[in-house]
C-alpha cells in the first residue's frame, strides 16, 4: 500500500462559469457520472491504498466542499494551505507529514481533476513506478503522446533501463511549438508530462534539501508542529514565506539532470480536462454528436438541428438549441457563456476581463 496525495487547488479558469474559485473544476461531476473529478480520483486510488494512507492538500475555501465529498477520508488527512504557494509547497508538505508516520514510505501524488479512461491499466503503470521508487529514484508517470500537443510539457527520456518499462528522464521540456511537437511525436522518446508522480519520501525530502534548503527548511518546520497546539501558528507564519513554485522546476528539473528521475510510459486513456472542447471530446455524444453534462432534470436542454454542443445546463432553466454547431453553452444562476468550441482556450480571457474589472463575485 502506498501513501496517495491528492493536491486539489486551482480554480479551472478555462471552465468558467461553471468552474469558480469558490468551487472549482475538481469538486464537479465531469466524469460522465455523478462522482467530481476529486471522488473518482479517491476511487481510482482505492485498490492502491486506503482511506488512512490517503492525504488531500487543498485551500482553506475549498475544505469544507472536499471533506464532505470524501466523508471516509480521516479529517486529519485534509491538510490545509493558507494560501497557493504552487505545487511543491503543498506536495512537500503532505511528503513531510507522512515521514512522521513512516520514514520510509513510498507516497504517490496525483491531481485531483484529471480523467483517467482505464484506470486499471493506470493502476498497473503506478505499480511499475513503485518498483523504481522503491529502488531510490524520484519516478514520474508520463503519458504515451497520441498526437503532437502544445499544450503539455514533455518528457524527455533515454533508452529502457534492463528492457524494463523504466526509462530515465534527460530532460523537462517546456510546451513546445506545433513543428518541435511533431519533432517530439516523432522521436518515440517524449511523452507529456502530466505532473504525476512516485516516490520514497525520504528520498524527495533529500533531494529537496539539496535543492531548495530554504523551502525544505520551512516545510521541516512545519511538519513538526503538526497535530500540536503549536500547528497553526506554525502554519500562519512560515507558510508565507515559502517560494511560489512548481515541483517540477523545483526539484524534478535538477534531479533530472543529476540522473534521479525515472518514468513509466502509459496509455491510459488520460485527460487534464483543461477545457469544455476537450470535455466534449471524451464525455459520451448523442447521435448528433452533442454532449450534455449533468445528470437528467427537468427542465433540461432542448436541441433542434443541432450538432456538436457541449450544453451544460446549470441554472435550473431550459436551456434550447436551434440549427447551431460546434458550440460551447454554459449556463449558470448568474452568468451565460457562449462560445466557438475551437475558441475553448479564450474562455480563460474572460475571466481574466471579469478579474480586471473588479468582478470578483463572477470568478
Amino acid at each position: 500500500m502506498i501513501y496517495a496525495v491528492i493536491p486539489a487547488g486551482g480554480s479551472g479558469t478555462r471552465l468558467w462559469p461553471l468552474s469558480r474559485a469558490g468551487h472549482p473544476k475538481f469538486l464537479h461531476p465531469l466524469t460522465g457520472s455523478t462522482a467530481s473529478l476529486l471522488q473518482a480520483t479517491v476511487d481510482r486510488l482505492g485498490p492502491l491504498t486506503t482511506a488512512e494512507r490517503t492525504l488531500v492538500v487543498t485551500g482553506t475555501a475549498h475544505v469544507a466542499a472536499v471533506a464532505r465529498q470524501l466523508a471516509g477520508v480521516p479529517e486529519e488527512n485534509i491538510l490545509v494551505e493558507p494560501s497557493p504557494r504552487d505545487s511543491c509547497a503543498a506536495i512537500a508538505l503532505a511528503a513531510a507529514v507522512i515521514a512522521r508516520r513512516d520514514p520510509e514510505a513510498v507516497m504517490g501524488s496525483f491531481a485531483a481533476d484529471h480523467l483517467i479512461g482505464d484506470p486499471e491499466r493506470w493502476r498497473e503503470v503506478v505499480l511499475q513506478a513503485v518498483r523504481g521508487a522503491e529502488r531510490g529514484l524520484l519516478m514520474t508517470v508520463g503519458i504515451t503522446p497520441t498526437r503532437a500537443e502544445t499544450g503539455y510539457g514533455y518528457l524527455q527520456t533515454g533508452d529502457p533501463v534492463d528492457g524494463g518499462p523504466l526509462r530515465p528522464v534527460a530532460e523537462f521540456k517546456e510546451k513546445p511549438s506545433a513543428e518541435v511537437a511533431e519533432a517530439y511525436l516523432r522521436s518515440g522518446r517524449h511523452l507529456w508530462n502530466a505532473s504525476m508522480f512516485v516516490w520514497r519520501v525520504d528520498v524527495f525530502l533529500a533531494e529537496l534539501a539539496r535543492q531548495q534548503p530554504a523551502l525544505h527548511a520551512g516545510i521541516v518546520a512545519i511538519a513538526e508542529a503538526w497535530g500540536t497546539e503549536e500547528q497553526d501558528d506554525v502554519l500562519g507564519t512560515v507558510w508565507p514565506t515559502l517560494p511560489k513554485i512548481s515541483v517540477d522546476y523545483a526539484v524534478m528539473e535538477g534531479a533530472a539532470t543529476a540522473g534521479r528521475v525515472a518514468t513509466v510510459p502509459g496509455d491510459f486513456g488520460w485527460n487534464d480536462v483543461g477545457d469544455f472542447h476537450t470535455l466534449g471530446e471524451v464525455l459520451p455524444a448523442d447521435a448528433d454528436g452533442n454532449v450534455v453534462l449533468g445528470v437528467d432534470a427537468k427542465p433540461g436542454v432542448l436541441l433542434r438541428d443541432s450538432t456538436a454542443l457541449v450544453v451544460v445546463p446549470h441554472s435550473g432553466r431550459l436551456v434550447a438549441a436551434v440549427g447551431v454547431h460546434d458550440l460551447i453553452i454554459v449556463d449558470t444562476p448568474d452568468a451565460l457563456l457562449v462560445c466557438p468550441r475551437d475558441r475553448a482556450q479564450d474562455v480563460k480571457k474572460v475571466v481574466d476581463e471579469l478579474k480586471e474589472r473588479g468582478e470578483e463575485g463572477l470568478v
